[in-house]
């Protein structure tokens, strides 16, 4: 943003004139001071947030159907939720400052975080009220009503960005991590199938995964970081075809995004660790795996995404796995059965008799170890 009010403001100035301003029309510089900025605008505004949302008195209410979860989660009543405004606001902030604001990629993952944001927002506002509104039970909008904005989200952004892509001349392909010179073609459908199928399943499961202090946060940071990385390899033509990568016009701006993730997840892990000053919520956690799942969409990693993200792929076929074990087993044998003590997948660990701590830094122990290896991948290509 800086080198475009250069430019056109100050259009007698040549790059070559800029001097120790022209690195910030670098994106390489531009996604490390993105984690740099994000960082800080958390760290900064944080306490104030905090303090607001006590007054608001919008503290977390543990209020499930498991009577076991309930009883894990009742240390945590009343801390602050709704953090994921901080996030956000960062993210968006951050954007706004730094990266290319022409750049189509940058505009449709702003869409991307505020609509989902929004929503998450919504949800959080109307379960953590539902007291003061006199209401019994546990308020807020139905599963089927927040799957329904992000298929209806994801369905228009990726459809968008097949066509921007063609329009581009873009390889519209599916990528995959460990074979070199083979990439599925997509068709229109396939894309924007994938687009979805990608952005709702990422946004669902780092929501479920914010269950214990520090554990979203801190994997999303991890997640972050290695975007950046693969987005600056995909979005820098000699880069991509150095390393046999395919090369996306414009879609280097996503490791700026990519940047302010990773900086303002950083920023508020450090509220966020155990034991926690603050909650995401659903504000924070659907937007960021929304985002996250953009990402990777744009660059064409989609799968690489599947990789490095493995905590939350886990945590999401935990639930998924139970859900329909139980069903299947009531149905057949009269009484629901479980393949797991509870789910989703760090419930499970804390029922064998790890301390939460314990189970945070191991996950980000395994995220990490997934990020080292799909990037490894880039050098097999």
């Amino acid at each position: 943003m800086l080198y475009l009010l250069i430019k056109h403001h100050l259009p007698f100035l040549e790059l070559h004139n800029l001097g120790f301003l022209r690195v910030f029309t670098f994106v390489t510089f531009q996604a490390l001071a993105a984690v740099m900025v994000s960082f800080l605008t958390v760290m900064i505004f944080a306490p104030s947030v905090i303090r607001w949302l006590r007054k608001q008195k919008i503290g977390d209410q543990p209020d499930f159907a498991q009577a076991d979860i309930n009883k894990l989660m009742a240390s945590k009543a009343g801390t602050p939720t709704m953090g994921g405004l901080l996030i956000i606001a960062a993210i968006t902030a951050t954007t706004l400052l730094i990266a290319d604001l022409s750049n189509f990629y940058v505009q449709m993952a702003l869409v991307c975080i505020l609509v989902l944001g929004g929503v998450g927002a919504i949800d959080d506002w109307l379960k953590l009220t539902r007291a003061r509104r006199q209401e019994t039970s546990r308020q807020g909008l139905t599963s089927l009503e927040k799957l329904l904005f992000q298929i209806g989200l994801a369905v228009i952004l990726s459809y968008a960005t097949y066509y921007y892509g063609q329009d581009i001349h873009a390889r519209n392909q599916l990528y995959f991590p460990f074979i070199k010179d083979y990439a599925l073609p997509l068709s229109a459908a396939a894309f924007v199938f994938i687009g979805t199928f990608i952005m709702v399943g990422a946004s669902n499961s780092v929501n479920l995964t914010d269950g214990l202090d520090g554990l979203a946060s801190g994997c999303m940071a991890i997640t972050g970081f290695s975007f950046i990385i693969l987005s600056l390899i995909v979005g820098v033509s000699d880069i991509a075809h150095f390393l046999n990568f395919p090369y996306i016009q414009a879609s280097g701006q996503m490791a700026v995004l990519a940047g302010a993730i990773t900086g303002s997840c950083l920023g508020f892990l450090w509220y966020n660790c155990n034991p926690a000053r603050v909650f995401m919520g659903d504000t924070g956690s659907l937007a960021l795996g929304g985002l996250i799942g953009y990402i990777a969409l744009v660059i064409r990693q989609e799968l690489m995404l599947a990789v490095i993200g493995g905590i939350f792929v886990a945590e999401c076929l935990s639930v998924m796995l139970q859900v329909t074990y139980f069903k299947y087993t009531r149905k057949k044998y009269g009484e629901g059965r479980r393949i797991f003590l509870m789910s989703p997948l760090h419930h499970h660990f804390q029922k064998k008799g790890w301390t939460e701590t314990q189970v945070v830094t191991r996950f980000w122990l395994i995220g990490a170890m997934l990020a080292a290896m799909a990037l490894a991948t880039v050098k097999l290509r």
